[in-house]
């Protein structure tokens, strides 16, 4: 599955506005870099895992929201999991990536 990231950025200030937000406000509650957010939001640049699960808790929705355009606001599992990768370093965050993108793929 390819991921359309210009669809992914639309979608992040889709529910930014809809929230009323400026991108420098997403950007400090999700400790991103200045002006990182409008190049996400242009599909210049490719969020990882991690930011988009920070973009997700800034902008109170899932992930995947984001990446396949539903979301699940009424299991609030995935904050946890969102707090969970904030702490890991690079090393252990592609194994995470790895682990979440064969999870997606396995039927339930």
């Amino acid at each position: 599955m390819d991921l359309d990231y210009k669809e992914i950025g639309r979608r992040i200030t889709h529910r930014r506005r809809e929230l009323g937000l400026k991108q420098y406000q997403v950007e400090e509650r999700a400790d991103t870099a200045y002006k990182y957010l409008s190049s996400i939001e242009r599909g210049i640049s490719i969020p990882s895992t991690e930011v988009i699960m920070r973009l997700a808790v800034a902008l109170e929705t899932t992930p995947d929201e984001f990446l396949v355009g539903t979301a699940r606001h009424e299991d609030e599992e995935w904050k946890s999991v969102a707090e969970l990768l904030r702490t890991m370093d690079e090393k252990h965050l592609k194994l995470a990536r790895s682990l979440l993108t064969w999870l997606s793929e396995e039927p339930l």
